[in-house]
């Protein structure tokens, strides 16, 4: 294809908002997926408060049903994300392949359940916070469990304003429209991951494709299945172990293309007919955060047993490792749970689970700053989120600091809740959404 690229990143399609019940600030956008609507964690329109607290700029605050790190989405007037309710009935666990072991992990995952669980979709009203449909897409006994700090319902919806699509692995994928109209399912098999770590990359939409990667100790593909109707459109063997990255969505001299991070190799697929396009080694194990891709790059990065960050020019094939097609890459300070955040010109990334942010050029590779405190987050898995010139970072223990996007660190404000953060914020409007171990937060200015 040559070296010369014209690429951009393809958001989730935004079509005419459901206004009702919004003013019209906070109608101009929506976060149709778990990294947002240019899938770089930056909502182009948004401006949320800049501070927060229990008792301040929170415009209403609802118990989360279940258990689950799903990270919210928001389309028009609707709220949508995934929960695991545990019930008190004893079951059977599901059915896996005879070549697939089910004994217990042998390092801190966590115990083999024997409680059927509901595994729903929650669709909430933006206005109010109001349950306006819950649907239980499948009810079983997983056929394993899961880390402490993880779940069975990690995996984030995506929408395009017409449908919703929800993938819990093992427990299949499924479509609903937005008032709660059951389209589809789809059983894709049972996942074995490693350790009993849980399961967590969440589909991602290319055109009528929806992409589903299921990369485990077993069997590892990825799908394209036809969003309206389920059906398989192609599926992929991938040379992978258990890895939780979300796809990429890139379109390169007007071909889409589906880019997946793992810890072989990174690949990149048609979109059209999953044809791999190109494929780079270089990342390390387990790997987590998400490609972001702009400009003709895409970066991936990753922080278990090791450190990488990687700048790779999009218009290649064949096999880039340790080519010129990799524009710069670092190999000090990535992080392991959370995505980095491309606002502007600015890569920002964690240091492994830990609120030290280094700050990078997107084009050129420069640094900024490096590994700057901030000491108030402490621990982070949530994926900051950009708007209004700022960059968000939530804490574990709930805990937020706001920066400039800035070549210097700049704190601009603190904010504390009284609640655990995993889930990844969403923006949308004059609104971010904040979910909790116990509740989901709607906070807004006046």
């Amino acid at each position: 294809m040559g070296n010369t690229v014209r690429t951009s990143a393809i958001s989730i399609l935004v079509l005419a908002a459901f206004t009702g019940g919004l003013r019209a600030d906070e109608a101009q956008d929506n976060w149709p997926t778990w990294r947002g609507p240019l899938a770089s964690g930056v909502s182009p329109t948004g401006n949320p408060p800049l501070t927060w607290s229990e008792t301040q700029n929170i415009r209403w605050k609802v118990p989360v049903p279940g258990k689950g790190t799903s990270s919210p989405i928001v389309w028009g007037d609707r709220i949508f994300f995934l929960t695991a309710i545990e019930t008190d009935r004893v079951g059977m666990p599901e059915p896996v392949q005879t070549s697939e072991s089910n004994e217990p992990a042998p390092f801190h995952g966590g115990k083999n359940p024997k409680n059927v669980y509901k595994f729903d979709v929650v669709c909430l009203d933006r206005s109010d916070g109001k349950t306006l449909w819950q649907k239980t897409a499948c009810e079983t006994v997983p056929h394993e469990g899961h880390h402490p700090n993880h779940g069975f319902a990690s995996y984030s919806p995506v929408t395009d304003g017409t449908c919703v699509w929800a993938s819990f692995g093992s427990r299949g994928v499924h479509c609903y429209d937005l008032n709660g109209e059951h389209k589809w399912s789809r059983d894709l098999g049972r996942m074995k991951t490693k350790m009993m770590f849980g399961e967590g990359s969440s589909p991602a939409l290319a055109g009528d494709a929806l992409i589903v990667v299921m990369d485990h100790e077993g069997d590892s593909f990825i799908h394209a299945l036809d969003k309206h109707t389920g059906r398989t459109l192609w599926k992929q063997a991938r040379d992978e172990d258990t890895a939780w990255a979300t796809p990429a969505i890139a379109t390169v001299e007007s071909r889409m293309q589906v880019i997946v991070s793992a810890t072989n190799r990174i690949r990149s697929y048609d979109a059209g007919t999953g044809a791999m396009i190109w494929q780079c080694g270089g990342q390390t194990q387990n790997v987590i955060p998400s490609p972001i891709v702009s400009s003709g790059l895409v970066f991936c990065t990753s922080g278990f047993r090791g450190s990488e960050l990687q700048a790779i020019e999009l218009g290649h094939a064949g096999d880039l490792t340790g080519t010129s097609a990799i524009r710069w890459q670092v190999s000090k300070a990535t992080p392991y749970v959370p995505s980095p955040i491309l606002y502007g010109d600015n890569l920002y990334v964690c240091s492994m689970n830990k609120a030290a942010i280094s700050c990078y050029h997107a084009e050129t590779g420069r640094l900024n700053f490096a590994q700057e405190n901030l000491d108030a987050v402490k621990d982070i898995y949530a994926s900051p989120v950009g708007a209004a010139g700022r960059v968000y970072f939530v804490g574990r223990k709930g805990v937020t600091q706001v920066i400039a996007n800035a070549e210097k660190l700049d704190i601009l404000a603190t904010s504390k809740l009284d609640d655990e953060f995993d889930a990844s914020p969403a923006v949308a409007g004059s609104q971010i959404f904040l979910k909790g171990k116990r509740s989901l937060y709607c906070i807004s200015g006046p």
